[in-house]
Protein backbone atom coordinates (compact mmCIF):
# COMPACT_ATOMS: atom_id res chain seq x y z
CA UNK A 1 0.00 0.00 0.00
CA UNK A 2 1.57 3.42 -1.05
CA UNK A 3 2.09 6.29 1.60
CA UNK A 4 -0.95 8.46 -0.15
CA UNK A 5 -3.32 6.20 0.20
CA UNK A 6 -2.32 4.94 3.99
CA UNK A 7 -2.62 8.58 5.24
CA UNK A 8 -5.41 9.06 3.15
CA UNK A 9 -7.22 5.42 5.33
CA UNK A 10 -5.86 6.92 8.75
CA UNK A 11 -6.96 10.48 8.02
CA UNK A 12 -10.77 8.88 7.58
CA UNK A 13 -10.76 6.70 10.36
CA UNK A 14 -9.87 9.80 12.55
CA UNK A 15 -12.50 11.83 11.00
CA UNK A 16 -14.84 8.61 11.37
CA UNK A 17 -13.91 8.15 15.08
CA UNK A 18 -15.10 12.00 15.66
CA UNK A 19 -18.60 10.75 14.67
CA UNK A 20 -21.25 9.92 17.50
CA UNK A 21 -23.14 7.78 14.65
CA UNK A 22 -21.73 5.67 11.91
CA UNK A 23 -22.04 8.30 8.67
CA UNK A 24 -22.68 6.59 5.60
CA UNK A 25 -20.71 8.96 2.49
CA UNK A 26 -22.53 7.50 0.04
CA UNK A 27 -25.99 8.44 1.03
CA UNK A 28 -27.74 10.90 -1.18
CA UNK A 29 -30.78 11.68 1.47
CA UNK A 30 -32.29 12.47 4.53
CA UNK A 31 -35.08 11.41 5.93
CA UNK A 32 -36.93 14.08 8.64
CA UNK A 33 -40.28 13.05 10.42
CA UNK A 34 -43.13 15.10 8.71
CA UNK A 35 -45.47 17.54 10.31
CA UNK A 36 -48.64 19.06 9.09
CA UNK A 37 -50.24 22.41 9.15
CA UNK A 38 -53.33 24.14 8.06
CA UNK A 39 -52.69 27.24 5.85
CA UNK A 40 -56.20 29.22 4.38
CA UNK A 41 -58.32 25.99 4.81
CA UNK A 42 -55.83 24.30 3.21
CA UNK A 43 -53.07 21.05 4.26
CA UNK A 44 -49.67 21.36 3.76
CA UNK A 45 -46.36 19.51 4.58
CA UNK A 46 -43.15 20.55 6.63
CA UNK A 47 -40.21 19.11 8.48
CA UNK A 48 -38.79 21.19 11.59
CA UNK A 49 -34.79 21.30 11.26
CA UNK A 50 -34.30 23.84 14.14
CA UNK A 51 -35.69 25.87 17.41
CA UNK A 52 -34.87 28.47 19.85
CA UNK A 53 -36.02 26.60 22.93
CA UNK A 54 -33.79 24.46 24.89
CA UNK A 55 -36.63 22.46 26.26
CA UNK A 56 -39.00 22.10 22.52
CA UNK A 57 -35.55 21.19 20.71
CA UNK A 58 -34.17 18.47 23.13
CA UNK A 59 -37.98 17.08 23.47
CA UNK A 60 -37.91 16.97 19.50
CA UNK A 61 -34.47 15.68 18.64
CA UNK A 62 -33.83 19.21 16.59
CA UNK A 63 -31.23 21.13 16.54
CA UNK A 64 -31.20 23.60 19.75
CA UNK A 65 -30.62 27.56 17.82
CA UNK A 66 -30.67 29.94 20.48
CA UNK A 67 -29.38 32.43 17.84
CA UNK A 68 -32.81 32.15 16.27
CA UNK A 69 -34.58 34.35 18.42
CA UNK A 70 -32.46 37.60 17.13
CA UNK A 71 -34.92 37.45 13.72
CA UNK A 72 -37.43 38.60 16.15
CA UNK A 73 -37.79 42.98 14.99
CA UNK A 74 -37.27 44.54 18.48
CA UNK A 75 -38.23 48.05 16.18
CA UNK A 76 -41.77 47.19 15.03
CA UNK A 77 -39.97 46.85 11.43
CA UNK A 78 -40.66 44.63 8.72
CA UNK A 79 -40.01 40.66 10.03
CA UNK A 80 -38.80 37.92 8.15
CA UNK A 81 -41.15 35.93 10.80
CA UNK A 82 -44.01 34.52 10.17
CA UNK A 83 -46.57 33.49 12.93
CA UNK A 84 -47.19 29.34 13.91
CA UNK A 85 -50.55 28.94 15.91
CA UNK A 86 -49.29 25.69 18.03
CA UNK A 87 -52.01 23.87 20.65
CA UNK A 88 -49.94 23.02 23.35
CA UNK A 89 -52.97 20.07 24.18
CA UNK A 90 -52.71 18.61 20.53
CA UNK A 91 -56.17 19.45 20.08
CA UNK A 92 -55.00 20.04 16.39
CA UNK A 93 -52.49 20.76 13.75
CA UNK A 94 -50.59 24.18 13.75
CA UNK A 95 -51.80 26.61 11.93
CA UNK A 96 -49.01 28.34 9.38
CA UNK A 97 -49.64 32.06 7.98
CA UNK A 98 -48.48 31.07 4.71
CA UNK A 99 -47.32 28.70 1.80
CA UNK A 100 -45.39 29.29 -0.83
CA UNK A 101 -47.85 29.14 -3.80
CA UNK A 102 -47.01 26.97 -5.62
CA UNK A 103 -43.97 25.33 -3.86
CA UNK A 104 -40.52 25.68 -5.33
CA UNK A 105 -38.79 27.69 -7.70
CA UNK A 106 -41.80 29.72 -8.67
CA UNK A 107 -43.23 30.46 -5.70
CA UNK A 108 -44.88 33.71 -6.02
CA UNK A 109 -45.89 34.19 -2.14
CA UNK A 110 -43.64 37.21 -0.86
CA UNK A 111 -45.04 36.26 3.02
CA UNK A 112 -43.83 33.13 2.85
CA UNK A 113 -40.83 32.33 5.55
CA UNK A 114 -39.97 29.13 6.67
CA UNK A 115 -38.73 30.56 10.23
CA UNK A 116 -41.79 30.87 12.28
CA UNK A 117 -42.51 32.81 15.68
CA UNK A 118 -44.45 30.15 18.10
CA UNK A 119 -47.91 31.56 19.19
CA UNK A 120 -49.79 29.11 21.77
CA UNK A 121 -53.08 28.92 21.37
CA UNK A 122 -55.37 27.85 24.10
CA UNK A 123 -59.12 27.29 24.26
CA UNK A 124 -61.06 29.23 26.77
CA UNK A 125 -64.48 27.48 26.45
CA UNK A 126 -64.31 23.81 25.70
CA UNK A 127 -67.67 23.33 24.25
CA UNK A 128 -66.85 25.60 21.51
CA UNK A 129 -63.70 23.74 20.44
CA UNK A 130 -63.49 22.57 17.09
CA UNK A 131 -60.36 22.66 14.15
CA UNK A 132 -59.17 25.53 12.95
CA UNK A 133 -58.12 25.66 9.81
CA UNK A 134 -56.52 28.90 9.08
CA UNK A 135 -55.20 31.86 10.35
CA UNK A 136 -58.32 33.94 9.93
CA UNK A 137 -60.72 31.44 11.76
CA UNK A 138 -58.30 31.70 14.31
CA UNK A 139 -58.08 35.24 14.58
CA UNK A 140 -62.03 34.97 14.88
CA UNK A 141 -62.20 32.64 17.28
CA UNK A 142 -59.52 34.85 19.44
CA UNK A 143 -62.29 38.18 19.12
CA UNK A 144 -65.26 36.07 20.45
CA UNK A 145 -63.34 34.89 23.21
CA UNK A 146 -63.16 31.48 22.63
CA UNK A 147 -59.48 30.99 22.75
CA UNK A 148 -56.77 33.13 24.19
CA UNK A 149 -53.26 33.77 21.98
CA UNK A 150 -49.67 34.49 23.76
CA UNK A 151 -46.87 35.69 21.23
CA UNK A 152 -43.80 33.65 22.26
CA UNK A 153 -39.88 34.51 21.98
CA UNK A 154 -39.44 31.04 20.19
CA UNK A 155 -38.75 31.45 16.49
CA UNK A 156 -38.68 27.74 14.61
CA UNK A 157 -37.62 26.74 11.58
CA UNK A 158 -40.60 24.67 9.58
CA UNK A 159 -40.05 24.71 5.91
CA UNK A 160 -43.11 23.70 3.89
CA UNK A 161 -41.92 20.80 1.96
CA UNK A 162 -45.52 19.85 0.10
CA UNK A 163 -48.54 21.89 -0.87
CA UNK A 164 -52.11 20.62 -0.53
CA UNK A 165 -52.23 20.12 -4.00
CA UNK A 166 -49.49 16.99 -3.81
CA UNK A 167 -46.74 19.53 -5.17
CA UNK A 168 -43.66 18.81 -3.40
CA UNK A 169 -40.10 20.10 -3.22
CA UNK A 170 -37.57 17.90 -5.61
CA UNK A 171 -36.49 14.81 -3.82
CA UNK A 172 -39.45 14.77 -1.37
CA UNK A 173 -41.74 11.28 -1.41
Amino acid sequence: MNFARLAVLMMVGMLASCATRPVDLGRTETVLPLNHAWVDGKKVAYVTTDISDLTMAKAAGINYVPRLRDAISEHGGRSILERVYKFPGAEQISIFQSAPLPIGGDNADKNYSPLWRLVLVNWIKADRMRVLKSESELLSAEEQGEVSLKVTDIVVNCPVTKDSYGKALNGVR
